[in-house]
């Protein structure tokens, strides 16, 4: 399994002054990085007085192999054209809004709408229209003129120095699917699904004879994943575990990770393990081979289950 170093993933902050580091965080996710909050904190020097700047969050960005580029516009219509250009190229790009008060990550731009990642928010990823996004974006430089003020739109591209493998891909219809209720617990979780699956799938980008998405992989292995934990482990459903599984092909259908043909004994191996320890994660397991300190259920538990899932 991958080095567990990053928290989790999409998720509000903690209080009022980190946003600039959340903004990074999930600019580096998008690129596959992923990297504690805390880390950026500390590197940026994050303070809750006044929280964090460009200059800081470029010296944070420049500990993980990022450069962060800025951009300045002063008509709407071009600063827009600039933001979709790096968008376009799967380039994270960060924005101060509220009057240069407020980070925001945006993610992709489709059809004149933008996604947004915005840690004062829950759920954090939102679609915005042109309209929207430009009058919060947009600065009004009182400190060069007082009266009428010019008009400013300040963008810092997140551009990686490392070769990345893997980039997110959230469109709009994926936003939309993660923003519901049901699916809060996926977005808080992210950085965990994907670790994993980086350790079972590969990038888009290595030459790959006979690749499967993961929607391939499991049409063909779904079921006997699910019918093998179910019988073995008695109280779990097979609904919930479809929805592990559901939500193990979308995060790896968002950064287009696949599994060689070659690989599919070991990628089945892999996600039964995965799921084995969900399921005693989630329900806790019966003392077994006398192994110590076990979770242990009660009779009465263990038979109302195996009765609701076919078993005697």
């Amino acid at each position: 399994m991958a080095e567990a170093v990053a928290g989790p993933g999409f998720y509000p902050q903690p209080n009022e002054w980190t946003c600039g580091p959340f903004a990074l965080k999930h600019a580096l996710l998008a690129l596959g990085r992923m990297v504690d909050v805390n880390q950026i904190s500390s590197t940026a020097r994050t303070h809750w007085w006044s929280g964090t700047n460009e200059i800081q969050l470029a010296r944070a960005a420049r500990e993980f192999e990022c450069d962060l580029v800025l951009e300045r516009r002063s008509d709407a219509e071009a600063a827009r054209k600039l933001l979709t250009k790096y968008l376009r190229e799967q380039t994270p790009v960060l924005l101060c809004v509220e009057e240069w008060t407020h980070w925001i990550t945006v993610l992709r731009a489709e059809d004149r709408r933008f996604v947004v990642v915005d840690s004062t928010d829950d759920p954090l990823l939102s679609v915005l229209t042109w309209p929207q996004l430009r009058n919060w974006w947009r600065y009004h430089d009182v400190d060069y003129i007082k009266d009428k003020p010019p008009i400013l739109y300040d963008l810092m591209a997140v551009t990686p120095r490392f070769r990345t493998t893997v980039k997110a891909d959230f469109s709009v219809d994926r936003v939309k699917f993660l923003r519901r209720p049901e699916n809060r617990r996926l977005a808080r979780h992210w950085n965990e699904y994907l670790e994993d699956l980086l350790e079972i799938c590969k990038p888009p980008s290595v030459r790959i004879a006979q690749p499967l998405s993961m929607g391939e992989f499991l049409r063909r292995h779904a079921e006997i994943l699910m019918t093998r934990a179910v019988y073995w482990h008695g109280d779990v459903n097979r609904d919930e575990v479809a929805r592990v599984l559901r939500d193990l092909r979308f995060v790896s259908e968002t950064y287009g990770l696949v599994i060689p043909a070659s690989m599919s004994r070991r990628a089945l191996a892999d996600l039964a393990i995965v799921i084995s320890l969900w399921c005693c994660a989630d329900r806790g397991v019966d003392p077994m081979f006398g192994a110590p300190g076990a979770d242990p259920r009660t009779d009465a538990t263990r038979s109302k289950a195996r009765r609701a899932n076919g078993r005697r």
